[in-house]
């Protein structure tokens, strides 16, 4: 059907002819539809756009004015801000997540996180009571991961210095804990 003969339904349709409608839904459903159902991707969402779009051309008809522009383009635009319209008023996610049941923190509660603070502070303050090279040592072998053999070169002492060294500052840090 050519531009001429859509906007001629359309301002039959505009004065009430229901003839006219049905000629004009049978002219321009199929590819109506097709602009719903592309934007949609839903069959039964862009049925329900499509019948909505033929409302809003049985009460917007006299508002066509064939100098405003081409009749097609005006149906599309009418199917494809409907079907916008529809995929806005879709339910977010989001106000999916407030109907689920609250999920469990897997991270420590506050109790056990001011308990780790504590232990913390608490170690903290027994490596203050041990040499600040020996700290230096513990915090490096046991915080960084670093060997005996590579703490023994940083600090240039045999590695069975080193041994004695960490094993004596952790019986001091293990003592200091305790009290």
């Amino acid at each position: 059907m050519q531009g001429d003969e859509i906007a001629d339904l359309i301002g039959r349709v505009a004065l009430g002819d229901r003839r006219a409608f049905v000629a004009l839904y049978n002219q321009t459903g199929p590819k109506l539809f097709s602009i719903c159902l592309r934007i949609l991707k839903d069959r039964m969402e862009a049925e329900e756009a499509l019948q909505e779009v033929y409302i809003s051309i049985w009460q917007r008809a006299r508002s066509f004015s064939v100098a405003s522009g081409s009749s097609s383009a005006w149906l599309a635009a009418i199917a494809r801000n409907r079907s916008i319209d529809a995929l806005r008023a879709r339910k977010p996610v989001a106000d999916e997540l407030d109907t689920v049941y609250d999920l469990a923190d897997g991270g420590p509660d506050p109790e056990m996180q001011t308990a780790t603070k504590d232990e913390g502070r608490r170690i903290d303050t027994c490596m203050e009571e041990l040499e600040a090279d020996r700290a230096v040592a513990v915090k490096r072998a046991y915080v960084e991961g670093l060997s005996y053999q590579e703490l023994a070169d940083q600090f240039g002492v045999p590695l069975n210095t080193m041994r004695t060294w960490l094993r004596r500052s952790l019986l001091k840090l293990r003592e200091c804990m305790e009290r």
